[in-house]
């Protein structure tokens, strides 16, 4: 910390003390940061012949109301299996979430200056992933890996949302609490709320909360359709009068936090606290189940 606050609570204040992130134009947290000072658009133009090429319907990219712009990760595809012990076979069966959380996480920890060897106490991971088409659209549709695997085998090495977490937990041997978190668009949030809460009870000394979207086909672009959320132009112009609505991207983030106490006495670098933490619902106080509430 830069400097010290005298109303800080120490034993229930957290500290962010590490991170790591995956985003569209970037790949680690400061070159985020860089784009969000200088005000870089990561929503791309996609080629349309790149698109017909990948499989998108060609009468759906003849649509007049058809969006051909995405946020969509580079490198997406990349992925060091053999350092989580992995052959090529089972990281190909895996859900890219999966793969990119695990390594996300492992680059989280190395940030914090910590890891499993290491630290002496327990290691929590709160966190959650978007569904997966990766499954949907490639695994499924092969016949011959169903026969030769099985979908019971398939689900479980690495495609179940329920697994994200303890999976982590599992290649980086941490033993605190691992827990999968499902809140739509606040999982990554949420995580870091309960992840909040399980340190203050000391259920355990550090904390991974995070979570990842990875959707497939990747490089897509979308339909518009009035009256949903989607942008008619592949802008997203929060807080502008111009907005219109929102563009969907790919992308995963991780924060490793410790009690604020725990984090000064080890000398970590303390790049943010949590005073404190709440959840609720909107209920039925909206319009629809899929608007904003007022």
């Amino acid at each position: 910390m830069s400097r010290h606050d005298d109303t800080l609570d120490p034993d229930t204040t957290i500290a962010v003390v590490g991170m790591a992130c995956r985003v569209p134009g970037a790949s680690d947290p400061t070159r985020f940061w860089e784009n969000l000072l200088d005000g870089v658009e990561s929503i791309e133009d996609l080629d349309r012949e790149e698109l017909r090429k990948g499989g998108e319907d060609p009468s759906l990219l003849e649509h007049p109301d058809y969006v051909a712009r995405g946020a969509a990760l580079s490198g997406m595809a990349m992925w060091d299996h053999g350092f989580f012990g992995m052959s090529p076979k089972e990281a190909a069966a895996m859900d890219p979430q999966h793969r990119h959380f695990l390594e996300l996480s492992w680059e989280a920890l190395e940030s914090a200056g910590h890891s499993a060897g290491t630290f002496g106490g327990r290691v929590g991971v709160f966190a959650g992933c978007g569904a997966n088409t990766y499954m949907m659209f490639n695994l499924l549709a092969d016949p011959d890996l169903l026969r030769e695997q099985g979908f019971f085998l398939l689900r479980h090495i690495g495609n179940d949302k329920d697994f994200l977490a303890t999976r982590v937990s599992y290649h980086l041997d941490l033993r605190g609490p691992g827990v999968n978190i499902q809140t739509a668009c606040s999982t990554s949030l949420a995580a870091i709320h309960i992840a909040t809460q399980s340190l203050l009870s000391h259920e355990c000394d550090m904390a991974l909360a995070g979570g990842v979207t990875i959707t497939h086909p990747h490089r897509r672009g979308y339909l518009h359709r009035e009256g949903e959320i989607l942008s008619p132009d592949g802008h997203c112009r929060a807080f502008d009068v111009r907005a219109g609505g929102t563009v969907l991207g790919d992308g995963a983030g991780a924060v490793v936090l410790r009690r604020l106490s725990d984090a000064l006495e080890d000398g970590d670098t303390v790049h943010a606290v949590i005073r404190g933490t709440a959840m609720n619902n909107d209920g039925s106080a909206k319009v629809g189940y899929l608007a904003p509430s007022v």
